[in-house]
């Protein structure tokens, strides 16, 4: 009697132990991103100014944004106005302690910069709950390429005052790190938007 209870709790455990195992394989085996979708970003990559900093930024959005180009101009200025955002939340902070001028409108350059660049991204979002025909296209795409080239002049004034009027030293460097960083990422922002602009409707 006691061997058939030790055989029969013997056969529940090891059918449990299947069943983890199998739901364990089903639930978390990763699903690996399509190649087609990879070499589109690689490819619209490739017409950047900056292409490795735009594949590595995008390429984990990949799956999401297929092969869609409209997707992918609206993927790369929130990427962008999420780094100019960062950024703009230091040089206020900096701006507090640091007497330099340039640093103060560094503040209201990456600030403008991000106004522009949220105003990209929501005529993008609002192009796609409405069909388009090809002159509204353009005239919209005009105004999201114009505020994105103002974003991107913005942050290269910023850079350009620092490197100008400050003296050398940790704090100029670093800001022209941050704010080259941003620069990065708003031209690569651009030249999809182009590229879509340029492609679409």
């Amino acid at each position: 009697m006691a061997r058939q209870l030790y055989t029969t709790a013997f056969l529940h455990l090891a059918t449990l132990l299947f069943i983890s195992r199998t739901i364990s394989a089903v639930r978390f085996t990763p699903q690996p991103t399509p190649t087609s979708d990879l070499d589109f970003i690689r490819s619209s990559c490739n017409a950047t100014l900056y292409p490795d900093v735009c594949f590595t930024s995008l390429a984990g959005y990949a799956s999401a944004v297929q092969d869609n180009p409209a997707k992918l101009a609206k993927l790369a200025i929130g990427v962008s106005l999420s780094r100019a955002k960062h950024t703009a939340s230091y040089l206020s902070k900096l701006s507090r302690t640091a007497a330099s001028a340039a640093v103060h409108d560094c503040v209201s350059n990456v600030g403008d910069a991000v106004e522009q660049m949220h105003g990209s991204l929501q005529q993008l979002r609002e192009m796609n709950h409405h069909r388009q025909g090809a002159p509204a296209f353009r005239f919209q795409m005009s105004n999201v390429q114009t505020w994105m080239s103002a974003a991107l002049t913005d942050e290269e004034t910023c850079t350009d005052g620092v490197t100008e009027e400050m003296e050398d030293g940790d704090t100029k460097t670093a800001v022209c790190e941050r704010v080259g960083d941003v620069k990065r990422f708003t031209s690569n922002a651009l030249a999809l938007v182009n590229t879509y602009a340029n492609n679409g409707a």
